[in-house]
């Protein structure tokens, strides 16, 4: 027995059961996030093979980086529009949709389950630059300790010390050394200079305290007079402080235009996603059969 029924007259049988057919296909949809994906990735694989074409290491032709990153990021928004378009339009047009607006649901959910597999396989590229974004923060205080390290040295050297030795070991510096800086050996007293390097750039009383130390050093071990070796001191000292204000300011520089270069790409990223959404939509209202 065949049972026909009138376009949007449900069947005797559902209308006894109280049953509503079910107006999504998700085989229908897995074909159409199959098949996004799959346009996407020879697309890609084309727009690589495009790109390396412009690269001439040998003739020094190669784009810059600015120039290429906005190609690259113009030809990923036209391959995301096709791949989403022609997904939600298999979509819908395999589910055999006759309602526009039941052919719309079909795109979106394609290219919101192509971006979640998306994302998924590509979870470690987008963690990294998420966590990068915020690891931003952390490198004021990195760069930091890298200008008191860079600058510790320019101390040393009033001590007429070997700057390479500055950096030894932290279990180095605990070797015991005499109180008295006449009788310490040129090695005991570098040590003992890289040993209060770190109060000296704390600053406060333990700084007066470490910078009377290195002052008595290196009147000892250059045999000059206490003034004499206090200026010395002082002119590294400002030296010392000069170049780790200077590394902090470049830091903080560094790390605002990140953030805004991170902002920015956040705001892009977010568009070219509703653009997608749009193709695929669009693509899938395109395909909704009309009734006859």
């Amino acid at each position: 027995m065949t049972i026909t029924t009138t376009p949007g007259v449900l069947p005797a049988d559902d209308l006894r059961l109280g049953k509503t057919p079910s107006r999504v296909s998700w085989g229908a949809i897995f074909a159409g996030v199959v098949l996004a994906i799959a346009v996407q990735l020879v697309l890609g694989i084309l727009g690589t093979g495009i790109g390396l074409t412009l690269v001439d290491p040998v003739e020094g032709t190669t784009p810059g980086a600015a120039g290429f990153g906005i190609g690259a990021g113009l030809y990923w928004v036209v391959t995301t529009i096709i791949a989403l378009g022609a997904g939600g339009y298999a979509a819908a047009r395999v589910a055999g949709v006759h309602d526009r607006f039941d052919g719309l649901v079909h795109g979106l959910v394609v290219w919101g389950v192509t971006l979640i597999l998306t994302l998924y396989l590509l979870t470690s590229a987008v963690g990294g630059i998420i966590g990068g974004a915020f690891r931003t923060v952390g490198s004021v205080a990195t760069a930091a300790g890298t200008g008191i390290g860079a600058a510790a040295p320019k101390v040393a050297d009033v001590a007429g010390v070997d700057t390479g030795d500055v950096r030894e070991e932290a279990a180095a510096y605990l070797s015991d050394a005499p109180s008295d800086p006449a009788q310490m050996t040129s090695e005991q007293a570098q040590k003992e200079v890289a040993k209060q390097l770190p109060a000296l750039a704390r600053g406060g009383p333990d700084g007066a305290r470490a910078e009377s130390r290195i002052v008595d050093i290196v009147a000892a071990q250059r045999k000059i007079a206490r003034p004499e070796a206090q200026a010395q001191v002082t002119r590294a000292k400002a030296q010392f402080v000069k170049t780790k204000d200077e590394t902090i300011a470049t830091a903080k520089s560094a790390t605002d235009t990140a953030a805004g270069a991170a902002a920015g790409t956040s705001f892009m990223v977010v568009i070219a996603l509703l653009i997608g959404a749009a193709a695929a939509g669009a693509g899938a209202t395109a395909a909704t059969r009309r009734r006859i």
